[in-house]
């Protein structure tokens, strides 16, 4: 995987970063497809691929990665005032505009991008970053030298330190991810979602260009109608998934069952004659709603449609080159499986449509019923508290789906008699933050819970309001939190991974700005989450969709775990390893070992996986 990359050493020393961006440079030409750039000016070097510009007057050089889709409007908007264009890139429509509006450009760019420019006249360096965060963009720096890459592998290359972040571990270990700013190594940030970074004589100033459009008071009291609202979506909608399209190879379509990806594909078919779908099943489950529905709707617009059933030994034949992309642990495992369809779907198509965001917009998610449900009160929550202790008593089932159920009501239990910013926390978690300071050796796990994590954990929290909580805030915070930090980087893994561009509609910013300002009522009831999706399609949808919720798959993690990937789980949590690594408790760790091992091994699946994960990453590049 290949994005940009960039050194402004500001000292002798610091020039020993540059000669490792020609290695990197260097290296990657060798290996790959020969299309990697790089430019270099005194102290300054910037690396990228075929979407590297310099104007012609040679004063500014960028480097881009991403697609921003509305490049042709912008290109004939500038060419009505005169100007001229030498190549039909992007990168140059781009560059021209930053060139004429310097930092306000970044407000005319619809799509995803992570791009720097150097100003060689002013001795400066800009670095931004697309609205919500859909391209990666890490940085660092100290006394000799400023360093930015797409991923953290092209900063460990770069030479930057190789410390781990004790506070960003113990976030990692609750949450199966490392939430921006913060990452794994110490002193390496994530710029954030609709942030940019400009360098000019060693000092740095970080803005945000780009700010959630959401104010909880205006969208409780938004002046539409429900069936003026729904006519909006529709319009708005429509033009996204136009947008998508593009003019370039036909997009196919991740089609996972879901309303948003069945719609997605019903508004895609009326623009193209021959859609491709694509849906991801795991034998022995070739029966869920998942797949049932994606038939459904392929049969219905006849798109040419591949399911793939897979079993745990394609898992785990995928598992080496799945860890192998991680540069920063990543512990959600359905990523595994969305891995293995990107790299089928890759081999038919270039592009893909996916409905990723809708649970963040509309309130898709279990746990979002389940807070509207404590914020509304009745009599379910009553009896939810006080069959906390007959919950835990219950056996965990051997089926997956039941067993999903049982701790679902669990976390339910337990959430209901928290106060809300907690059992926000508690349920974004895959496990508790005791649990958490269990996994790590002791006197670590003494130091971790300190001033820096409380204090990055509420930043986290801030949408969630003390004296004013509703569900639209959790949405908020959701956005900030699961969107920016899992759903998005699980989409630019998968697709830099499998050469694949996968873009959603409904990350579209005019569909984002929209749902923000709908009422919560618009989105879900007692009955149903993502209310007004279904409420504005349900004719173009098979009735099967509207008239249930969907069941969906289990990744069969346990199995997987117990079964093929046994021997490497025993590899990386043996006494042997933990105690030379001196990062975890060797009880504890043999403890989970135990317990896959037992009939309540689902209990124990996603602490075993997220050390898994981090094993491999800390093997590779800590060492």
């Amino acid at each position: 995987m290949f994005g940009i990359a960039g050194v402004y050493a500001f000292t002798a020393t610091g020039n020993e970063a540059l000669q490792g961006l020609e290695r990197r440079v260097r290296a990657l030409q060798n290996s790959d497809n020969g299309n990697k750039r790089l430019y270099q000016e005194g102290q300054v070097g910037l690396a990228g691929s075929a979407q590297t510009f310099q104007d012609p007057t040679g004063r500014y050089i960028m480097v881009y990665q991403g697609e921003v889709l509305n490049c042709r409007d912008l290109r004939t908007k500038l060419q009505s005032v005169g100007y001229t264009f030498h190549t039909d890139t992007d990168a140059e429509v781009i560059l021209r505009l930053y060139i004429k509006e310097g930092q306000e450009f970044l407000k005319r760019l619809r799509g995803y991008f992570a791009l720097a420019v150097y100003d060689k006249v002013k001795d400066s360096l800009f670095i931004a970053r697309d609205r919500y965060g859909e391209k990666p963009l890490l940085y660092y720096r100290d006394a000799d030298k400023f360093l930015f890459g797409s991923d953290m592998a092209a900063l460990l290359e770069l030479g930057v330190p190789r410390e781990v972040d004790q506070t960003s571990l113990y976030q990692y270990l609750q949450l199966g991810y490392v939430p921006a700013p913060a990452s794994m190594l110490k002193g390496v940030k994530k710029l954030l979602p609709g942030h940019f970074l400009y360098l000019k004589d060693n000092k740095l100033h970080q803005k945000m260009w780009h700010r959630l459009p959401y104010d909880s008071e205006k969208a409780a009291t938004n002046p539409l109608s429900y069936t003026q609202q729904q006519a909006k979506l529709e319009k708005l909608l429509e033009q996204a998934v136009v947008g998508c399209l593009g003019t370039g190879d036909p997009p196919g379509v991740l089609l996972d069952g879901s309303i948003e990806s069945c719609i997605t594909t019903a508004l895609a078919s009326k623009h193209l004659s021959q859609l491709k779908t694509f849906s991801i099943g795991f034998a022995g489950q070739a029966d869920t709603d998942v797949l049932r529905h994606a038939r459904l709707v392929a049969n219905r617009y006849k798109t040419e449609h591949t399911e793939y059933l897979v079993t745990t030994q394609d898992m785990y034949a995928s598992l080496p080159g799945f860890l192998n992309c991680l540069s920063e642990p990543f512990a959600d495992s359905s990523a595994l499986a969305e891995y293995i369809l990107g790299g089928r779907a890759s081999q038919e198509v270039r592009i893909v449509l996916s409905g990723n965001g809708t649970d963040e917009l509309f309130a898709g998610c279990e746990r979002h019923l389940a807070e509207y449900q404590l914020i509304s009160g009745g009599v379910k929550v009553g009896v939810a508290k006080s069959l906390g202790f007959l919950l835990n008593l219950l056996p965990n089932p051997r089926n997956s789906f039941a067993a999903n159920k049982v701790r679902q009501l669990r976390q339910f239990s337990k959430g209901a008699g928290m106060p809300h910013r907690e059992r926000y926390w508690q349920w974004a978690s895959l496990a508790n933050e005791s649990e958490a300071l269990a996994l790590l050796e002791p006197k670590l796990a003494r130091s971790v819970r300190n001033r820096l994590y409380l204090a990055r954990k509420q930043r986290l929290l801030s949408c969630l309001e003390e004296n004013h909580h509703n569900l639209n805030n959790v949405l908020c915070a959701d956005w900030q939190l699961e969107l920016a930090n899992v759903v998005l980087p699980k989409i630019d893994l998968i697709g830099m991974a499998n050469g694949l561009e996968i873009r959603s509609p409904f990350l579209d910013h005019k569909i984002v700005k929209f749902a923000f300002s709908l009422p919560v009522s618009s989105k879900i009831d007692a009955t149903q989450r993502k209310k007004i999706l279904h409420d504005t399609f349900k004719s173009l949808l098979p009735k099967e969709l509207t008239n249930k919720p969907k069941q969906g798959f289990e990744l069969p993690l346990q199995q997987l775990l117990q079964t093929e990937a046994r021997l490497l789980v025993e590899s990386y949590l043996s006494d042997d390893f933990i105690r030379r690594q001196g990062i975890f408790d060797p009880g504890q760790v043999q403890r989970l070992r135990v317990g896959m091992a037992s009939s309540r091994s689902g209990e124990w699946q996603s602490q075993v996986w997220s050390l898994l994960v981090f094993q491999h990453w800390w093997q590779k590049w800590m060492l």
